[in-house]
């Protein structure tokens, strides 16, 4: 198996052939599914490891001492021979780690093969594909906790021990000094625990983060905003509590700690900072100083940690392995969030690569996972997520009913701005359709709507609507979260529907309105992907052409920033932003490229919600979107790129279109920018034809079923940061 370890008297890092480890009683064998760098520690053992001797000397005084000890009682020559071979020697790396149970030792009856566990010690939860863990330093996975966030148990445990050390309490203020990863991690556990928290740290990004995840204030130690926040948050006494996150070798964080601590308050040391405590400041305030060792009661105890034997609850509540437990069901819970603090995701084959690039500061990061390759003839975990596309099954009938008199009579349920502006004034004076009647929560807007576009009647009750046998169609333009649901219900009422994007915001919403399909018979669906019926999109595609060979699609969308108290913002009810809108997108490019995606791959820079996603098509065509908020206003919404067979079509914001050939540009409509048309009419116009004649509905079922769930297997691709498979796409 494979192994990263580091020659301390060389410094080289290796990714090293070692055996595998047997499965000894006491503990399982665990195969690493994502490990976590400690940036802090880690990186400090490996820098130490680059030093001259001399230096080496220098930055542990306390191996030095050992040295001068074996010296006097051993002599020189004996002592050298041993340090040398000690310093000569590979020694591993890594301590935080997620895995799955490959086999259990004897004596252990609370995992089993195939369990997924978190895995604590630098001893036994290293950067290895395999690894012997003893019972006390593993703990299962709470279901809902993704693997690369089990990754953080140790960590973990660590910043949860030091807030345990400063016995936090209700209404409390506490400084964070060094907004690392212990210190982030500090901050959120203290945020959920009640208390008010200022961050320090020279890192403009870390204090941001720090706030976003929860911190009052966060700045620079030197900088008068600290302590002025410092003396707002607490009327001038100073905070109840400092913990110490930080390393290095600058006297500023106690210093600091000293001024900024309120009369009796408390001061935790967590990281490996410089601690020469000025007397006057500590005396006269009379802190309590308080050092937190490591992920708690049990470390560095051997009979706890590799016997087993566990302090009995009544005398020590918090252990290691309860403090490692009590992590894991924080990330459950949602009271903690580690995702923001993943920086970068390396495949455990590019270990050296990523230390090299850490240690050079080419890759600025707070917390860096590597992900491990599942065995040969083995199910990865979180390595390659698989999303089935559900199979429609209908009935044999697939048409509609023919509506004789030639006329279709349509139901709204929902009149807002959307419906109003860009569905309704096409459906008011288009021939052969009747606004039968508006739908909506409350009474005056379903009155407005009925009066600005003549519908007949105008109603509450969409039972009442649903049960009308003279209505042919159902409209369905609400908010997101009622789609699925009232789909659901028009289909098995017998009518045909027209929904909004999206058509679900979960596989589930999907799966019920697939089984009404299946139960009715009625598959009489249409989504308002309405970009493929945009007549300039269509003349430019078909002046492109066919092509014999993969294409490249390249989609920007420029969606901008949502005004504050804006419903889409509504995350836990309506869904992502992009779980909203983004099956516009996916469903464009699947039209241009006439087939339906078979992967989703997903990722989003740190601290805004712009998206990077690409899918991946059957004959090797491949689309990428980019969804970004975070562009001008003064630049177009949507452009787009479709390139094959040396020829390219571009899209200006559905104003103006080129196909270039390789020899010329051929502008489609004129080369002026005109008004935008989207392609509502066309879709609202190609949905009530279908109706009317009974004849099949403008895009088929099984493409919007595709789109839908590619849309929402971004999310599972976000969190896995790896492709994801759609599995069962045509």
């Amino acid at each position: 198996m494979k192994q990263v370890v580091q020659n301390y008297k060389s410094g080289e890092l290796a990714l090293l052939d070692v055996p595998e480890p047997g499965c000894k009683p006491g503990g399982v064998l665990v195969r690493t599914a994502f490990s976590l760098i400690s940036t802090g520690t880690e990186l400090m053992k490996v820098s130490e490891a680059g030093m001259s001797m001399l230096g080496k000397a220098r930055s542990r005084p306390d191996q030095v001492a050992k040295v001068v000890q074996s010296v006097a009682a051993n002599g020189v020559p004996a002592t050298y021979r041993k340090v040398m071979g000690k310093l000569d020697s590979y020694t591993p790396l890594g301590y935080s780690l997620c895995g799955v149970v490959e086999q259990v030792g004897a004596g252990i009856d609370d995992v089993k093969a195939g369990d997924l566990v978190a895995c604590a010690g630098n001893e036994h939860a290293l950067h290895a594909e395999l690894n012997w863990v003893p019972k006390n330093l593993y703990v299962p996975v709470p279901d809902g906790v993704a693997p690369r966030h089990a990754a953080f148990g140790t960590v973990g445990s660590i910043a949860l021990q030091g807030v345990r050390q400063g016995e936090s309490r209700l209404g409390e203020v506490a400084l964070v000094i060094g907004l690392g990863l212990i210190g982030q991690l500090v901050v959120q556990l203290l945020n959920a625990s009640g208390v008010r928290v200022v961050g320090v740290d020279p890192d403009p990004a870390r204090c941001e983060l720090a706030e976003r995840l929860g911190a009052a204030a966060c700045g620079d130690p030197g900088s008068a905003s600290v302590e002025s926040a410092v003396a707002e948050l607490t009327g001038g006494m100073g905070v109840d509590q400092v913990y110490l996150a930080a390393g290095g070798s600058s006297n500023q964080p106690v210093e600091l700690a000293a001024r900024l601590c309120r009369d009796r308050g408390r001061v935790v040391d967590i990281g490996k900072c410089r601690l020469d405590l000025p007397w006057n400041a500590y005396y006269e305030k009379e802190l309590d100083v308080r050092f937190s060792r490591s992920y708690g009661p049990g470390r560095y105890d051997p009979e706890y940690e590799l016997q087993g034997r566990d302090y009995p609850i009544g005398y020590v509540r918090w252990t290691e392995r309860r403090n490692l437990a009590c992590f894991l069901d924080l990330i459950a819970r949602g009271r903690v969030d580690v995702e923001p603090l993943v920086s970068h995701v390396s495949g455990f084959e590019d270990a050296v690569e990523t230390y090299r690039r850490l240690e050079d500061g080419e890759l600025k990061a707070v917390a860096v996972l590597f992900r491990y390759a599942a065995p040969a003839g083995g199910t990865p975990v979180e390595e390659a997520p698989e999303v089935t596309v559900p199979e429609v099954r209908r009935r044999p009938e697939r048409s509609g009913p023919v509506r004789r008199t030639g006329t279709v009579r349509l139901a709204f349920v929902g009149a807002g701005t959307y419906a109003s502006s860009m569905l309704l004034p096409h459906l008011a004076r288009r021939g052969g359709v009747e606004l039968a009647t508006v739908v909506t929560t409350t009474a005056l807007s379903a009155a407005n709507a009925q009066r600005k576009f003549g519908f007949s009647e105008a109603t509450t009750d969409l039972d009442a609507v649903l049960g009308d046998p003279a209505v042919d169609a159902v409209c369905v333009v609400t908010r997101h979260s009622s789609h699925a649901e009232l789909t659901r219900r028009a289909l098995l009422a017998g009518k045909a529907v027209f929904v909004e994007k999206p058509l679900a915001l979960s596989e589930e919403e999907l799966a019920s309105v697939l089984s009404a399909v299946e139960e009715s018979g009625n598959d009489r669906i249409q989504v308002g992907f309405n970009r493929r019926f945009a007549p300039l999109l269509r003349e430019a595609r078909e002046r492109f052409g066919g092509r014999s060979g993969p294409a490249s699609l390249r989609y920007l969308v420029n969606a901008g920033r949502l005004d504050h108290g804006s419903w889409y913002l509504r995350q836990d009810t309506e869904g992502s932003r992009f779980a909203g809108e983004g099956g516009h997108f996916v469903d464009t490019a699947s039209w241009l490229l006439g087939a339906d995606p078979v992967s989703v791959y997903a990722v989003a820079p740190d601290g805004n919600e712009d998206l990077q996603i690409v899918l991946r098509y059957p004959d090797g065509s491949t689309a990428t979107i980019s969804y970004v908020t975070s562009g001008p206003s003064s630049f177009p919404k949507e452009t787009l790129d479709l390139i094959a067979d040396n020829k390219v079509l571009r899209l200006d914001d559905f104003v103006r279109a080129a196909v270039h050939d390789g020899r010329r540009r051929q502008w489609v409509g004129s080369r002026l920018p005109k008004a935008r048309d989207k392609g509502q009419s066309a879709e609202l116009a190609a949905f009530v034809k279908a109706v009317r004649t009974g004849g099949p509905m403008p895009v088929p079922l099984e493409s919007l079923v595709a789109t839908t769930t590619a849309t929402l297997a971004v999310t599972t691709a976000l969190a896995s940061g790896v492709p994801v498979t759609l599995a069962g796409a045509r």
